[in-house]
């Protein structure tokens, strides 16, 4: 493709731009638009577990039962109601968050410098950039050949690169590199100042095209919500073919169509399923605002569960595992080296570093944007203060920027006393032996210490004092007599929390692996030090290179991958995943967007990140604080293990409640419940399962456990034979009680009575055991759940109401039992299951 035609000095005229924007379109990135309520809304209604809800709110409509059906459209409105509020408050705050992406730019047009906003620049304006710039758009440098920029978020290494100016014949090329003519749309001045050309805006940015490609991936479904919609259709058919199979039976053997009408919506009521798509909503909508208090904002709720199943976290090294921030690590002057300790060390410096950094701090701007020259101050500031080697009333007089010819920059002062100027410069070691005329011996002893510098991760800076009396000044740098005064290493440190969120990780059976576009001595020390597996390091070209099957034998045991470009970190995340790992990505550069999306859970960065990580991801750190990702998995893994609890309960809940119904029925027996007992029982049910579950604390040791097998079911066959038995004891209980005082001629309505005290017992109590099954009822007593006690306050409290209050027993069809015939009635909904307390103690004892 040709190069772009050049725009004159005085820039576009208004009418140009405004034509080139109305063609190219606003200078912002593909799929950025916020949602509306109405859409959010239209999400949240086309999942099938709520379309489920309010199809049999429906049913019960048309059937009559007007209360039932209120109760049910009535959760279906609150359900929506906390998840439209949790996903318009996500959509407030990452609105809050798109300054990164589309900032202010200044322009000249018309001969007229203007600032106008980042979506109103178009192809061909000038735009004139400076220290702490985010570029609005790609552009060419026309001049500026001291401009330093941040690409990290388009190239993942944190050191700045260099840039020249376009001779304007050179085709538009790639990020990535030193001293090419281009600058990036996202990317940030950290040095100097240029005048630059814009040569692509909004999609057709480099930004914009990956933001495009994003466009291509499916977000996933967790396994989750497969699960538990094959468990409703599942519950939902049985219980239909139930309700069909009583109807009938009941008017074919007793000849009464309408009692079988009336029992089969007994059953109905009983069997379908709305508790479970309840449970699930409820407990992601109440897990995402949990998440919420650890500064952790939830983009996609069904992804909190998948969390709990994460194999692999694939983080990017720049910004997630570091600070994203330059700090001085090593001084070496000669053969004597300084490695600088933590800031609350308390330590002094020796007098033989005091040059090399009162020198390397002269060679730095008096107030800097530059990282590096940042912590070179705060380092002169801890040493130095109150010493006669800060010269705050120096007069810079002349100055020797970077070049393509000589990568070193020189700044010249004249002190307060003397007539000498001060010359400062630093740059890359080789530039500043260079000017330091030193022979073949000098020069292998420096490269031999940058090369052990380097091999730290370090990035290295060569230090140079001279002296010149003169008043004209030689037109390069390369003329004063310099002399090496030493080496200072910077370091991208690494974050505090860091490490032991990592040793969490690796106890919780989490394998980290760390992705970077840096090089692998920087890579290997990051991982050194963070404590990651850092033998085996395999790099961008071995990634295109290796075959199939043998990346495939790497990832299992690789942890570090080095010179990574985007394209190769979505393939990467796509062989973990071909492997049968849940991946979980974090990430806060646009390069990292599209294996953001592809993952099964994508973390982005909120306070650097893009507005295009965040959009790609599922969650979003708001503290950018790696720890965070840790207390996310925790309750990622709580989420889910009382979700289990919830659902099996759920399961043993429902065997009483069906079989109590159907069994009378078989046995010719009167019929033990009506729709009303149903509705009461519900209504210890759904805030059970809903509220008292999810409140539940996590199991102590949770962080230590493996993660679940991606293809472990929702229950596995063990668990729906425990839940069973539990229902089946009960049921057990019931029955016996109800034959037995039908038996003694107690009649119906006292034996009613008797059996709904049973039944009701007995579903407080299987809450109770079912909060643990590690501990004991006793033993889990001593963890506070004041939704728990509220509910069963409540049930109790209804229970003696129905039960000994004539008026309200009339409803449920009850006469009041006798003190000891309710005594054996709660003795039985206990006895139903104690046998499951008694199987947790022996499995205690065995482990």
């Amino acid at each position: 493709m040709p190069p772009p035609a050049v725009t004159p000095p005085g820039g576009l005229n208004q009418a140009e731009a405004a034509a080139r924007l109305a063609a190219d379109g606003p200078n912002e990135l593909p799929g950025n638009r916020r949602r509306s309520t109405f859409a959010i809304a239209l999400e949240v209604v086309r999942e099938p577990m709520f379309l489920l809800l309010i199809a049999a709110g429906t049913i019960y409509f048309m059937l009559g039962d007007t209360g039932e059906a209120l109760v049910l459209v009535s959760a279906v409105f609150v359900v929506m109601g906390i998840t439209l509020y949790q996903e318009r408050r996500t959509e407030r705050v990452l609105e809050a968050l798109r300054d990164l992406t589309s900032p202010r730019a200044q322009v000249v047009r018309e001969g007229t410098t203007m600032r106008i906003a980042g979506r109103e620049v178009v192809r061909g304006d000038i735009v004139l950039l400076a220290e702490g710039d985010r570029i609005p758009a790609d552009c060419a440098v026309l001049d500026g050949g001291t401009l330093q920029v941040d690409e990290s978020l388009l190239t993942g290494e944190s050191v700045p690169v260099g840039k020249r100016a376009w001779d304007g014949q050179e085709a538009a090329a790639r990020p990535g590199g030193d001293n090419l003519p281009f600058v990036y749309s996202g990317t940030l001045v950290v040095q100097g100042r240029a005048t630059a050309q814009v040569l692509a805006t909004g999609p057709r940015s480099e930004i914009g095209r990956i933001g495009t490609a994003l466009h291509g991936l499916d977000i996933e479904t967790t396994p989750l919500q497969v699960q538990t919609r094959q468990l409703v259709r599942w519950m939902a058919a049985g219980g239909m073919a139930l309700c069909v199979v009583l109807v009938l039976l009941f008017a074919f053997t007793r000849g009464d169509w309408l009692g079988g009408i009336l029992a089969g919506i007994t059953l109905a009521m009983a069997m379908v399923p709305e508790e479970f798509p309840v449970v699930l909503t409820v407990f992601l909508a109440l897990g995402a605002w949990r998440i919420s208090r650890r500064r952790v904002l939830t983009r996609r709720v069904p992804a909190i569960e998948t969390l709990g199943a994460a194999t692999v976290l694939c983080v990017d090294k720049t910004g997630t595992l570091t600070q994203n921030r330059m700090a001085v690590h090593t001084l070496c002057a000669g053969p004597h080296v300084h490695r600088v300790p933590h800031a609350d060390a308390g330590d002094a410096l020796d007098e033989q570093f005091h040059a090399l950094l009162e020198f390397a701090i002269l060679a730095s701007e008096s107030d800097p944007f530059d990282p590096m020259e940042q912590a070179l101050q705060a380092l002169g500031t801890r040493y130095l203060a109150g010493s006669e080697h800060l010269h705050r009333d120096w007069e810079l007089v002349h100055e020797y920027p970077l070049s393509s010819d000589m990568r070193a920059i020189s700044r010249a002062w004249r002190a307060r006393a003397g007539d000498d100027h001060v010359i400062a410069a630093k740059g890359a070691p080789e530039a500043i032996a260079d000017l330091c005329h030193l022979d073949g011996a000098a020069i292998a002893a420096l490269a031999q210490q940058v090369d052990e510098l380097s091999a730290q991760g370090l990035r290295v800076l060569g230090v140079a004092e001279a002296r010149f009396a003169g008043d004209t000044w030689p037109p390069v740098q390369h003329d004063f007599a310099f002399r090496l005064l030493g080496l200072v290493a910077f370091i991208d440190p690494l974050r505090d929390t860091v490490p032991a969120a990592l040793a969490e990780c690796r106890a919780a059976g989490i394998r980290v692996v760390m992705i970077t576009g840096d090089y692998p001595g920087t890579a290997r020390a990051i991982a050194r030090a963070a404590g990651l597996d850092h033998d085996n390091v395999l790099t961008g070209a071995d990634l295109d290179t290796l075959p199939a099957d043998e990346l495939a034998r790497h990832l299992r045991d690789t942890c570090v991958f080095a010179r990574v470009v985007p394209e190769q970190k979505l393939k990467l995340v796509n062989a973990l995943k071909a492997n049968g790992e849940v991946v979980a990505m974090t990430g806060d550069g646009v390069n990292d967007a599209p294996a953001l999306k592809a993952a099964h859970i994508g973390i982005a960065m909120g306070g650097r990140g893009t507005d295009v990580a965040r959009e790609a991801s599922s969650l979003v750190l708001l503290d950018d604080d790696f720890a965070s990702i840790v207390e996310a998995i925790r309750l990622g893994r709580r989420i889910y293990d009382n979700l289990r609890k919830a659902m099996s309960y759920l399961l043993a809940v429902h065997v009483p409640i069906a079989g109590l119904t159907l069994v009378p029925v078989l046995f010719g027996w009167p019929l033990l419940f009506f729709p009303v007992h149903v509705a009461f029982l519900e209504f210890i049910i759904d805030p059970a399962c809903s509220i008292a579950f999810e409140a539940e604390r996590e199991e102590p040791g949770t962080m230590r456990k493996p993660p679940r097998r991606p293809d472990e079911p929702l229950f596995t066959r063990g668990m729906v034979m425990l839940a069973l038995l539990q229902g089946v004891t009960v049921l057990a209980a019931g029955l016996a009680l109800y034959a037995g005082a039908l038996a003694h001629g107690v009649g119906e309505h006292v034996a009613r009575a008797m059996t709904f005290t049973t039944l009701v017992v007995a579903n407080i109590a299987l809450i109770f055991t079912n909060r643990s099954w590690e501990r004991s009822i006793i033993g889990s007593l001593a963890t506070p759940n004041l939704a728990l006690w509220l509910i069963t306050g409540l049930a109790t409290t209804c229970l003696l109401l129905a039960v000994f209050v004539p008026v309200v027993g009339e409803l449920f069809r009850f006469a009041a039992p006798t003190a000891t015939q309710f005594a054996v009635a709660v003795a039985c909904g206990i006895a139903g299951v104690l046998w499951f307390e008694a199987w947790k103690f022996l499995r205690a004892r065995r482990r």
